[in-house]
């Protein structure tokens, strides 16, 4: 066998080395593709579920503050209704006890002030 001939040889075999070699590297590469795609389909999962729980506790919590906001501002209203009907007792307390009726009282009032 002349130089040639061996030369010939061993670059035929190198090229069917390196074909096979580059398969595997392609069936390698498929493979690792699918495993990240089944890894990345599990991590979307994973965070459609966190998402779905955040969301369930975000409008249990919102709920229980608008609760809380309700009885809240109800008491303030009920407190300010107290307030406003003692200062009303009070005044048509001061006005029965100063003798004079509530017309009375407003044409004293616009005298004072010059109207």
């Amino acid at each position: 066998m002349g130089q040639l001939t061996a030369d010939m040889t061993r670059l035929v075999g190198e090229i069917h080395t390196a074909r096979g070699e580059r398969q595997r590297l392609i069936g390698a590469t498929r493979q690792a593709a699918v495993e990240m795609k089944h890894a990345l389909a599990r991590v979307q999962g994973g965070f459609r579920a966190a998402h779905a729980e955040m969301a369930r506790r975000q409008r249990r919590d919102l709920r229980e503050f608008v609760s809380g906001l309700k009885s809240r501002v109800a008491a303030l209203r009920n407190g300010f209704g107290t307030d406003l009907a003692g200062a009303r007792a009070v005044w048509c307390r001061t006005v029965a006890t100063a003798g004079s009726t509530g017309r009375e009282h407003s044409k004293r009032a616009a005298r004072a002030t010059g109207g």
